[in-house]
């Protein structure tokens, strides 16, 4: 029997610019480092830190209580259009090429 569980089309990818639009790290800009499709969640460089304590290994030697980033949902964040500089939402376009790309709703630039 087939599962009916779609996952939802993501319109942020790694390496892109994004701005916490809620939550405790609300207004803070960072860059998207992975997406977690299954879950609907982001892990955005320098945003949403928690503290985890750590066994000293290889790595850490001393061991003790590192900063590291935790998810943030999907929805708690908007992308910054490479343009302005504002929050936009994303839509799809084909460019000269005929290659379906994305682009800002509000500058209608091509999102890299």
């Amino acid at each position: 029997m087939k599962n009916n569980t779609t996952t939802p089309k993501i319109k942020i990818r790694k390496g892109d610019l994004v701005k916490v639009i809620a939550g405790d790290s609300r207004g803070q800009q960072g860059k998207v480092l992975s997406v977690l499709i299954s879950k609907s969640r982001i892990l955005v460089e320098g945003i949403n830190l928690v503290s985890k304590h750590t066994k000293p290994n290889a790595a850490t030697p001393n061991g003790g209580i590192i900063k590291k980033e935790a998810a943030l949902h999907i929805s708690n964040v908007a992308l910054v259009d490479p343009k302005t500089g504002e929050i936009t939402r994303v839509g799809r376009k084909l460019n000269a090429d005929g290659k379906l790309v994305r682009v800002s709703k509000k500058s209608g630039e091509e999102i890299k």
